[in-house]
């Protein structure tokens, strides 16, 4: 297997990778991870999560800093630069500048709305879910077509663009046996929101660039991400990662965390068996380093289900409620009714084994849950307004 990073490297200097969506949850830690393995590192965002915070005027649990001294503390502790560009890749004149003024190797996209509730607040935040998702990726596109033919597109898909059939979740295809032919497909998909229902176009435009372009990309389809502590995230409270818990961005196991230390019930929507996949950002991290370093062919549209473990709600209550315990806290688990449209019991059985032939070593969520995420909680807990913990989105028939 090629090393892909080192050989760019031997043969060009450093591989230049350009995450796009840089000063969020998963791309913060990602651009800190490839820049501290010696990637030439350049963020790209136009910051419009942290309006998004004011909008619905929420904090993530763990305080943040500007992205700007973000950068200059990480400059100052390992003497690595990564370079910025702050604006949208809805505005393809500004895409197209910063990609050549950049010129990457690689481009890691992260830059989406990621939000189910946030999409479904009302027309206006699926209209924009929409365009900002969709035009963002057919603009970046269009840009690596033009002129970057060569450069390696990962993007953030989601385990979500599958939805629950009841049949094995694939990993992006699926064979299929009708009337005595038999040919290999994208896997159906069957999203559960207007953001879901957005990566699924994204999916479905690449496969298409991919196709009749020749470009190449990686499809990263997550599961729910975990945690906050990466090796570089941890150097320094300045470089610390978002812990969202409210009830538009946060997840649930953050929820129940959050509920924990602050004695309020464990939440569970509906009947609790609503099943997942899910994986610690720090699988996050080296999953990305993983599609860089061995490359998808020229035309050729790879999918990978980045995920390490499959719970329901309720698995993730009773892991929480004992986890706890153990650290002499008292909580219960409550149901509400379901402010989602979804199946609540249902079959679940994804197919993960791509990035596990490529190396991925994971990490387990009862191995790090305490000191990843309940150890946060309570540290912060000063921080941590009540009144937006609990759903305030409804999906309506």
């Amino acid at each position: 297997m090629v090393d892909y990073a080192e050989y760019s490297q031997a043969r060009f200097g450093k591989m230049k990778v350009l995450v796009i969506g840089g000063d969020g949850y998963c791309g913060w830690a990602t651009a800190l991870y490839l820049s501290n393995k010696g990637y030439e590192v350049g963020i790209l965002d136009n910051l419009v999560r942290r309006f998004w915070d004011m909008e619905l005027c929420v904090e993530t649990l763990t305080p943040i800093a500007p992205i700007q001294q973000r950068l200059k503390r990480w400059h100052e502790l390992t003497g690595k630069t990564i370079d910025l560009f702050i604006g949208d890749i809805t505005n393809y004149e500004f895409l197209s500048k910063a990609l050549h003024q950049f010129e990457p190797s690689a481009i890691v996209h992260f830059g989406e709305q990621r939000s189910a509730p946030f999409s479904m607040i009302d027309r206006e935040h699926a209209v924009m879910t929409q365009v900002n998702n969709v035009v963002g990726t057919l603009n970046l596109l269009y840009a690596m077509k033009e002129d970057f033919p060569d450069c390696h597109l990962v993007k953030l898909g989601t385990m979500g663009e599958y939805g629950t059939p009841n049949i094995d979740i694939e990993e992006g295809y699926i064979t299929i046996e009708h009337n005595g032919r038999k040919d290999t497909l994208p896997y159906p998909k069957q999203p559960g929101s207007m953001y879901h229902l957005s990566k699924v176009h994204d999916s479905h435009n690449i496969h298409f660039g991919c196709r009749i372009w020749g470009l190449r990309a990686t499809d990263l389809n997550q599961g729910v991400v975990y945690g906050v502590l990466t090796e570089e995230t941890g150097m320094d409270e300045l470089l610390i990662n978002r812990l969202d818990y409210d009830g538009v961005f946060g997840t649930a196991l953050n929820r129940f965390c959050i509920q924990a230390a602050v004695g309020h019930p464990l939440t569970v929507y509906g009947k609790g068996g609503q099943t997942r996949g899910f994986l610690d950002i720090r699988d996050t991290v080296r999953c990305v380093d993983l599609a860089i370093a061995n490359p998808a062919n020229s035309g050729e549209f790879r999918v990978f289900n980045q995920f390490t473990e499959q719970f329901s709600v309720s698995d993730l209550a009773l892991m929480v409620e004992k986890a706890s315990h153990a650290m002499d806290l008292t909580v219960e688990v409550k149901h509400l009714d379901n402010p989602r449209i979804e199946r609540e019991e249902h079959y679940y059985n994804a197919k993960n084994t791509n990035l596990l032939d490529l190396g991925l070593q994971p990490h387990y969520l009862s191995d790090s849950l305490l000191d990843s995420l309940l150890n946060f909680a309570i540290q912060y807990k000063h921080r941590v307004d009540e009144s937006q913990i609990l759903p305030k989105v409804k999906w309506h028939r």
